[in-house]
């Protein structure tokens, strides 16, 4: 579902856009799905129960699954990096990672092991 809406707003829109049209585009699409999605939720990263940062998530459906947008080309390592190290602080199970900025759509999925959730 979620893949499809981000599909569907690549098609109308192509690439060369800026990240929050994107992101605007598809909350409507999801919520047209009849998915509950937050957008930019902020979340607070704790060190040793201290609050030390604060990081905005682009978009987390039904409480489990977060999306995070790109619109750029160098997207892939820093954006990997980011989403895994969300999914763990946010013990978040469920990751989805789009790019709108070639000619279609770049996606990978994400999920979070408890293994992976311990270390």
């Amino acid at each position: 579902m979620i893949i499809g809406a981000a599909m569907k707003v690549h098609t109308h829109f192509g690439q060369g856009f800026p990240e929050y049209v994107y992101e605007r585009a598809l909350i409507i699409e999801l919520k047209n799905l009849g998915l509950v999605c937050n957008q930019q939720m902020e979340k607070e990263i704790t060190y040793q129960n201290m609050v030390i940062g604060k990081r905005r998530l682009d978009i987390l459906v039904e409480g489990m699954v977060l999306v995070e947008l790109k619109a750029r080309k160098d997207w892939f390592l820093s954006s990997l990096n980011q989403i895994l190290n969300y999914m763990k602080i946010f013990k978040i199970e469920i990751g989805l990672l789009f790019n709108f900025s070639g000619p279609s759509l770049t996606y990978k999925r994400f999920i979070l092991t408890q293994s992976e959730e311990s270390e």
